[in-house]
This record gives structure tokens, C-alpha cells and sequence, in this order.
């Protein structure tokens, strides 16, 4: 199966600091990756790097045959990769359907972005019925909600999630999976996401990826951390 993402040898440093130390995966076309550690293991860091925001030391990010490492975040953007932060990060004083248009500002087709408005408001119920009110006002499954048609309305080939489960209650947290397995088999999205619910990513990523101290330190199918004590011990303080 042909890669949507390569990353090879990533090194990234802040100052004197090492935060990635040869970091390696690909996501295939089509698949949800996981990126899995505790608080520092340096999983937003990879996430930052590939979208612009961090430039790396040296190492190779390519997206679908394009060597992209160290491009602007609005030619990414351009070339299909969209992210929902960590956080949510919506505009609190914007109403949902302004935080939602934003995710197009580097779009110029009016029709095309009518139409996938309407497609994201028809895909993710919490938002059509709240297009009017401030984005600050709604909980924290609608909001992740928004950051999710945000990114979507970039048209993204792939889609960059950072901890989407994060201070979300259980069964909120069963709907963003459904969500997160819609967004691969209905959008034919191909996801990479960061998580350090385990349970999450068992759920709906082929294989898994575990960081400790900026390393690659296990690889393996996510559905199988589950059951290993090792790991789960060891790497996931669990």
C-alpha cells in the first residue's frame, strides 16, 4: 500500500534540547496511524514539524512523493494537510459558522465551499443547530466537533488529530470515535493521529507508534497495546 506520509530520520532540537531524536513511520493512504506517549514524549512536536510551525534540524517529511520538511504552513495547507490542535483552540467569541468558515481561507471557490459547509453541517450534528451562538459557549464535544469542520473545510487529504479525546467525558468520547472511523471511511481521509488514550487508538488505528523522550520506542498494531503489559507498563504509565 503506497504512503500518503513518509518521515525519516527526523531530528528536531529547541536550543541545546533534543526533543525528536530519529524519528521514522509512514502513515499509508487511506489508514489511521497512531502516535501514542505521555506528556513530553514529543508526539505534538512530530505533528508541529510536519505542519511548518517548527522547522527540523535535519531529516525527511514527504507527502506523497513531495519533500514538504521546513514549507510554510499555507502551502500545507495548499498541498492537503490540515490539523485539529490540541485544545480545540476555537475562537471563543466567534460564532460557530465563522470559526467554521476560517478553516477555508486559503480557498477561493465560493460554490465549492457552500457546498462542503453544508456537507460538514449534514456530518457533524452538533454544529448545524448552533451556526449562530459563540463558539465559547458551547461543551467540549461540540467544540471538538468545530475544530474537526474547521480542518475539513481545507479539503485535507491528510488529517493531523492531537489528542481529540482529551478532557471529553467517556461517552463523548465513543462518539468521536465514530466520528474519527467517518472521517476514514466516508471522507476517505488519511489520519494521523496523536493520542494518549490507548483505548482510542486500538479503536480505530491500523498500527501504532509509541514515543518516549523523542524516540521511537515501540511499533507495532494498535489493537494489540491492549494486551501488552510491557508496553502499556513501561511507556504508557499504566
Amino acid at each position: 500500500m503506497a504512503s500518503m506520509l513518509n518521515v525519516a530520520h527526523l531530528n528536531v532540537w529547541y536550543g541545546v534540547t533534543e526533543v525528536l531524536r530519529d524519528v521514522t513511520f509512514a502513515v499509508p493512504a487511506g489508514e489511521i496511524v497512531a502516535l501514542l506517549g505521555g506528556n513530553g514524549s514529543g508526539k505534538t512536536t512530530i505533528l508541529n514539524a510536519i505542519t511548518g510551525l517548527i522547522r527540523p534540524r535535519d531529516g525527511s517529511i514527504v507527502l506523497e512523493g513531495l519533500e514538504v520538511a521546513g514549507l510554510p504552513t499555507d502551502r500545507l495547507v495548499r498541498l492537503g494537510i490540515a490539523q485539529v490542535p490540541q485544545g480545540r483552540e476555537v475562537f471563543a467569541s466567534m460564532t460557530v459558522e465563522e470559526n467554521i468558515a476560517l478553516g477555508a481561507v486559503t480557498r477561493r471557490d465560493r460554490d465549492g465551499i457552500a457546498a462542503d459547509l453544508a456537507e460538514i453541517y449534514a456530518m457533524l450534528p452538533a454544529l448545524a443547530p448552533n451556526r449562530g451562538r459563540r463558539a465559547g459557549a458551547l461543551s467540549g464535544g461540540e467544540q471538538q466537533q468545530l475544530a474537526i469542520g474547521r480542518a475539513l473545510m481545507s479539503r485535507p487529504r491528510l488529517l493531523l488529530m492531537d489528542e481529540p479525546s482529551a478532557g471529553l467525558s467517556p461517552v463523548v468520547v465513543d462518539k468521536m470515535i465514530e466520528t474519527i472511523r467517518m472521517l476514514r471511511e466516508k471522507r476517505g481521509l488519511t489520519i494521523l493521529l496523536v493520542e494518549q488514550n490507548v483505548g482510542v487508538a486500538a479503536a480505530v488505528a491500523g498500527n501504532a507508534h509509541v514515543l518516549q523522550n523523542g524516540e521511537i520506542v515501540y511499533t507495532g498494531e494498535a489493537k494489540s497495546l491492549i494486551s501488552n503489559r510491557e508496553v502499556l507498563a513501561s511507556y504508557l504509565g499504566r
